[in-house]
């Protein structure tokens, strides 16, 4: 990961990036609140509270959330992220919605993941931008 880490280091990145470090001081609770949302709505769907039609987006948010990192530092590839990021993206806000009518607070315990993201996503397109 080191040459990736590297590489990613010498992108062009807007003056507004944040460190490197910030990354893992906001993902660590991010990712705690992901769990805890996911294992709710698991025990939901388990006790036929929900559909699988609510439970289907939080999924789909996990494996593009997972592939994230592979695709941007693994195969380097601006573009392909910039579509998985908007794919994260769209299922966040798919997941609140659909399950706000059973869990307002599932719902709203996702807001500060929909923040990062939407600032994850305005950096990953002006770093692709920047790196045409």
């Amino acid at each position: 990961m080191s040459n990736s880490t590297e590489w990613y280091r010498q992108l062009n990145k807007p003056s507004w990036a944040p460190g490197e470090h910030v990354f893992g001081y906001v993902w660590t609770p991010l990712y705690i609140i992901i769990l805890i949302v996911n294992v709710y709505v698991l025990k939901l769907l388990l006790s036929k509270q929900i559909g699988l039609a609510v439970a289907l987006p939080f999924w789909l948010n996990l494996v593009f959330n997972l592939i994230y990192t592979p695709i941007q530092f693994v195969l380097r590839n601006n573009y392909l992220a910039s579509v998985d990021i908007i794919l994260v993206l769209s299922t966040i806000i798919w997941s609140m919605l659909a399950i706000w009518p059973h869990s307002k607070l599932a719902s709203l315990a996702f807001s500060p993941y929909l923040i990062w993201v939407c600032i994850a996503t305005a950096l990953q397109f002006s770093i692709t931008l920047l790196n045409r």
